[in-house]
């Protein structure tokens, strides 16, 4: 099967990544992947998120969904910005809903969105699967999302201006929270930044099949990844509900404003099309981009790459726009 050639820059650094990251991800040995990714991946204090007083950042625990455990959101913003309310991003981090955390994600987030807009950033340590199978997670992200408009004036930011966003299983969790949002009549949600999301259970897009083990992960691995996440639900059957694999939503009218970036060259690009394509059909607003030769994540793994630059850029001016936000 023909695939779309990668960016050169991009190339070069997928090809010296250590092989074990694309090793298959199975039932059998998730929870081994789960245990190494605890270890591997960073997880900065609140002192090094600080960055020698660039932001203030701090741990909070505030009330979970009802029943569940309290949830740990990481509140950080630029620093010397009181006396003003602030506009909020409410971010959720990678993973395919099995890895990450909340930590590891905030230095390119405070960076790229927190410094440059004068915003504020709670970053979201929900449940993780399949020790917490849909609605689990996503219900961890309404109740971030709840408890930060009804306090806002105790978090200095602006409850008319709230964001959600995140990447990949974080940018899935997004697009669900947006939809829960609107269908439970709940906070107002300004806008919404899909970065590579994760939408589709089914997996029948073309370009899943032309990049799977290709791109970064394969049809295997992100089967597991779905089965982890819904539980009691087979991925693929009828049941599955729009807010665990937002691509099934069949009425995507009334969302906020959605940005939408995605890879050429990634598995999940053609889920990612189809959404904003669905949202176009519905009358609203998305902006689509996808990135010439580059697969999943791949600012993340090539930062410096010229089109990694360019990606993060047009990011940060849509979000300008959103917040009317003169530069």
């Amino acid at each position: 099967m023909p695939v779309p050639p990668f960016d050169p820059e991009l190339a070069a650094v997928l090809a010296a990544l250590d092989p074990e990251m694309f090793a298959s991800v199975t039932p059998e040995n998730l929870l081994a992947v789960q245990a190494r990714d605890v270890t591997a991946r960073p997880r900065p204090t609140v002192e090094e998120l600080g960055d020698g007083g660039r932001f203030e950042v701090a741990e909070l625990s505030v009330p979970g969904p009802p029943g569940a455990p309290e949830v740990t959101l990481v509140s950080a913003r630029p620093a010397g910005l009181a006396g003003r309310p602030l506009p909020l991003m409410i971010y959720m981090h990678g993973g395919g809903m099995v890895m990450g955390n909340a930590w590891s994600v905030l230095p390119r987030v405070l960076n790229d969105w927190a410094e440059p807009l004068g915003m504020a950033v709670l970053s979201v340590e929900y449940r993780l699967a399949p020790q917490t199978p849909y609605p689990g997670p996503l219900e961890d992200c309404y109740a971030a999302l709840v408890w930060a408009v009804e306090h806002a004036a105790e978090l200095g930011i602006d409850s008319d201006r709230v964001v959600v966003g995140g990447k990949s299983a974080g940018g899935g969790l997004a697009a669900g929270l947006a939809l829960l949002a609107r269908d439970r009549g709940g906070p107002a949600v300004l806008g919404q930044v899909l970065l590579c999301p994760m939408l589709d259970d089914r997996m029948e897009g073309f370009s899943s099949h032309q990049m799977s083990g290709i791109d970064i992960g394969d049809l295997t691995s992100h089967t597991t990844f779905w089965q982890a996440y819904l539980g009691d639900l087979r991925p693929g059957s009828a049941d599955v509900p729009p807010y665990a694999a937002p691509i099934r939503a069949t009425d995507l009218s009334g969302l906020p404003p959605a940005y939408v970036d995605v890879g050429s060259a990634e598995m999940f690009r053609d889920e990612n099309v189809a959404y904003a394509d669905a949202i176009w059909r519905a009358g609203g607003r998305a902006e689509l981009h996808v990135w010439p030769g580059a697969y999943h994540s791949f600012d993340g793994f090539a930062p410096d790459a010229t089109v990694s630059q360019d990606a993060r850029t047009t990011r940060t001016r849509w979000l300008r726009r959103l917040l009317g936000i003169v530069q």
